[in-house]
């Protein structure tokens, strides 16, 4: 099953009685804040949730090429990590 932005938008009004209009408005804007965020080298941390972080790799002289030309020799990534409650739940899942 795959959670899309429109089941989670009919969800969350479901579950809280709010209008699906205002849980997008609420949804679209906290993705713009996370967004805005991790662009500008932040961190995200949703206590018993999850982190999210921007990591800068530096790829070292042979960084590689393009077909352009020459590859950028740092890159920036996001990187995910499951806080130790939710990867103990994923985990309890697998079991059963």
């Amino acid at each position: 099953m795959t959670l899309t932005k429109n089941k989670m938008i009919r969800e969350i009004g479901r579950r809280t009685r709010l209008r699906n209009r205002d849980v997008q408005k609420m949804l679209e804007t906290l993705i713009d804040v996370w967004t805005e965020e991790l662009v500008s080298g932040g961190r995200i941390e949703i206590e018993n949730f999850l982190l999210l972080e921007v990591r800068e790799i530096d790829r070292g002289e042979n960084a590689g090429t393009l077909a352009s030309g020459k590859a950028k020799r740092t890159i920036r990534l996001v990187t995910l990590r499951m806080s130790k409650r939710l990867k103990a739940s994923v985990h309890e899942a697998d079991i059963s």
